[in-house]
């Protein structure tokens, strides 16, 4: 899939011809994030001529939040791809605002924007930290989060989305309550319900379904952020023990920002 909506060129999922004026400056966020939304949106408003915005998405969700500016969505084939598409669509800077465990993508876009020589940026949510009262686990995966759970809880809530459920598949003694915005398929755990949700969450509703569904261990991964921390809050006042994956190793070397705003002021430094 590609492009929408279409393209300052008036040629979907073309790259501008040379001496447009949107082939001056362009920039392609790598998105997905709720920050990425944002930062696509105040990009979009700059007054400043000849700013071409482009976002990318994985293609991961049947019904993505569409941020405004130019989309493409679907993989790029890889570091080459990558590198091929930041030539040919003359691509001036390039933002990593993917979620922070969005695999490899990150080590895609330090390696195509260094044989490009496109500028790179990694905007990175902080991660969460944990508070007086709070009983976490650690763990660097979702297998060993699994290797945690039986000795802390038999109700489980997984917050680790729709992709991480084979992990549990084989934990037949537990119960799971998973969320996640598009039905999971197998394999999963065989006693599980499904509650098809996207944040941001209330902490009232967060104290409400952990009440309900009688949970007594949360798993989820450090996404950091505010839409999905509420979880956090409502096990804490329960005192619910929670199994945190740790993030992935990231490209050393990459400057980042921790929001939008920071983002965009490096932009605007790259830009001139």
């Amino acid at each position: 899939m590609n492009t929408a909506p279409v393209p300052s060129d008036g040629t979907p999922g073309q790259p501008p011809a040379p001496g447009t004026s949107s082939a001056r400056r362009h920039v392609l966020v790598l998105g997905g994030t709720a920050e990425a939304r944002r930062l696509a949106a105040e990009l979009v408003g700059w007054a400043r001529p000849g700013l071409r915005v482009t976002s990318s998405l994985a293609g991961r969700v049947a019904s993505p939040r569409l941020p405004p500016g130019e989309v493409r969505v679907g993989g790029f084939g890889g570091t080459a791809g990558l590198t091929r598409w930041l030539r040919e669509h003359r691509v001036d800077a390039l933002i990593d605002a993917t979620h922070p465990f969005a695999g490899t993508i990150g080590f895609h876009a330090a390696e195509a924007a260094a044989h490009a020589h496109v500028p790179l940026l990694a905007l990175r949510r902080p991660g969460w930290v944990p508070g007086p009262g709070d009983d976490w686990h650690s763990v660097a995966s979702l297998a060993e989060a699994a290797e945690e759970l039986p000795a802390l809880g038999e109700r489980v809530f997984l917050t680790t989305g729709r992709m991480g459920l084979a992990a549990f598949a084989h934990l037949d003694g537990l119960w799971f309550l998973a969320r996640s915005v598009d039905p999971p398929e197998p394999p999963h755990p065989a006693r599980m319900e499904v509650v098809l949700d996207r944040g941001p969450f209330t902490l009232d509703g967060e104290r409400d379904l952990l009440r309900r569904h009688r949970i007594d261990v949360v798993v989820t991964k450090d996404s950091g952020g505010p839409a999905t921390a509420a979880k956090l809050t409502a096990a804490r006042e329960a005192g619910i023990p929670v199994v945190v994956v740790r993030r992935p190793p990231t490209p050393e070397g990459v400057p980042s920002a921790p929001d939008p705003a920071g983002a965009a002021r490096w932009l605007r430094d790259v830009l001139g």
